[in-house]
């Protein structure tokens, strides 16, 4: 992505621009979409009511409502400038509502235009929760769910019992980021630093920044101690918060998706 300035005509371009640099970290990342979105025709048929949590740019909005055009959608997060790109991105679909709330708030549920949904679905988002946050947030989706209604979350899970293939899966995957970084591919950093260099994401940017932290400073390494880690915790959460079915439905070295049913 070149362009600093952003008018109604750019925020397909934003999309694009996140999508690629998520991609990045995550090659297999369209994949896990299209089992996702074939989880939620399954069980909730072609005209679904969808929670999409933790949203960010709506991209899983986008492949839900590209693949069952019949859907509506529920968009809701946190942060203001992922919101900005989704609202332009989105804007004058009537299939797609937003709401901004944290989902560590207890009320949270009550920014929602709806009581209950067909489907919530989420992606790369509940690692940044804590064991006992995360623990609670599975019990509400499960409240917000009708009978039958479906979770699917697509995060970074591991399978613990095969640490020799993760170790050279992952490798493999490093290898080949360093040489996409090479010739050009976009990081978080990298990223964040394009946002807050357009003037009409400035602000949102400015304010994500003070309520999430800035995203152009470097990371730690590894994940955070106290978040859940591995595929088996949270299918265990899952079926301890009031979901009676849950298994793996998709896996990469680093990554999974689970689906579990109320």
């Amino acid at each position: 992505m070149t362009t600093t300035t952003s008018t109604p005509s750019d925020w397909q371009q934003w999309q694009t621009s996140w999508d690629r640099q998520q991609e990045w970290y995550m090659p297999d990342r369209e994949e896990r979409f299209r089992v996702m979105t074939d989880a939620v025709e399954a069980v909730a048929g072609r005209t679904p009511l969808v929670l999409d949590l933790a949203c960010g740019t709506a991209s899983i909005s986008d492949r839900v409502l590209r693949a069952l055009p019949g859907a509506r959608t529920v968009c809701v997060d946190i942060d203001p400038a992922l919101l900005t790109i989704a609202r332009g991105h989105f804007a004058g679909d009537e299939r797609v509502t937003f709401a901004e709330a944290d989902l560590t708030d207890p009320d949270w549920t009550a920014r929602l235009p709806h009581a209950s949904f067909d489907a919530v679905v989420t992606a790369t988002a509940l690692h940044w929760l804590d064991t006992e946050p995360l623990r609670r947030l599975y019990g509400t989706l499960a409240g917000l769910l009708r009978e039958g209604g479906v979770f699917l979350n697509a995060d970074h899970m591991e399978d613990e019992s095969a640490p020799r293939l993760n170790a050279a899966m992952n490798a493999l995957l490093t290898a080949r980021q360093e040489g996409q970084r090479r010739e050009g591919a976009l990081d978080w950093s990298d990223w964040w630093t394009l946002v807050a260099d357009d003037p009409a994401l400035a602000e949102p940017a400015a304010r994500r920044f003070a309520l999430l932290g800035d995203p152009r400073e470097p990371r730690p390494a590894g994940a955070r101690p106290g978040r859940p880690t591995t595929t088996r915790w949270h299918l265990d959460a899952l079926r301890e918060q009031g979901f009676t079915e849950a298994r793996q439905v998709w896996c990469s070295a680093s990554d999974a998706l689970v689906a579990a049913l109320r």
